[in-house]
């Protein structure tokens, strides 16, 4: 069962009601509206999951609704489906972080595929977003000469040079690296770079 949401919008009836009808009987978690602003009067800045666009509707065309959801940083992923579209609207698009776009008609499946392919990315995302909380909680489980000894264990030090710099004996730098790497759930510097780059 897809959790994340699929927000359908289109303004012809027919269409949006035969869409939402086939994505229900795919297990989709459907959300219908007739124009773009009622579908951004609907949604919250930091809702997830997937925006099918319809490209050409009354008052806020699906490029306009796409434009306010950049300026919000949305995180919805955006499918556009036109009946109306060109290469070049396409292109734009796409290049402005549209995750595809969909003349009609176009296959049911080639559609469903599209959503299945988006929804793999929004999860994606919020996996990522998990990562990177993780790792500032673990960070502020760090005390500050944790940090001082991290810092310098990133920037490739040995641990004599980082004891002369902090004016601290060896082993103490060695047990203040081994306290930063199990606090930090990693086992080498590569890991904690690769750990805290991803935040």
């Amino acid at each position: 069962m897809n959790t994340k949401p699929v927000y359908l919008i289109d303004d012809d009836a027919a269409v949006r009601d035969a869409l939402a009808l086939l994505m229900l009987s795919h297990g989709y978690t459907v959300r219908a509206f007739e124009s773009g602003e009622t579908f951004l009067a609907a949604i919250q800045a930091d809702s997830e999951g997937v925006a099918v666009l319809d490209v050409r509707m009354p008052g806020l065309s699906g490029l306009d609704v796409f434009d306010r959801l950049r300026e919000q940083d949305s995180e919805l992923i955006v499918i556009f489906l036109s009946g109306h579209g060109d290469i070049p609207m396409a292109v734009q698009a796409v290049k402005q972080g549209a995750f595809d776009f969909l003349e009609k008609p176009c296959s049911e499946q080639a559609l469903l595929n599209k959503i299945d392919d988006a929804l793999e990315v929004a999860l994606g995302r919020q996996a990522s977003r998990g990562n990177q909380h993780e790792a500032e909680k673990r960070l502020a489980t760090l005390s500050p000469r944790e940090r001082e000894v991290m810092e310098r264990v990133l920037a490739g030090k040995l641990n004599k040079q980082i004891a002369d710099e902090l004016n601290i004996a060896i082993r103490t730098v060695e047990v203040h690296r081994a306290n930063v790497f199990a606090k930090m759930g990693v086992r080498s510097a590569l890991d904690l770079a690769q750990l805290l780059a991803a935040r």
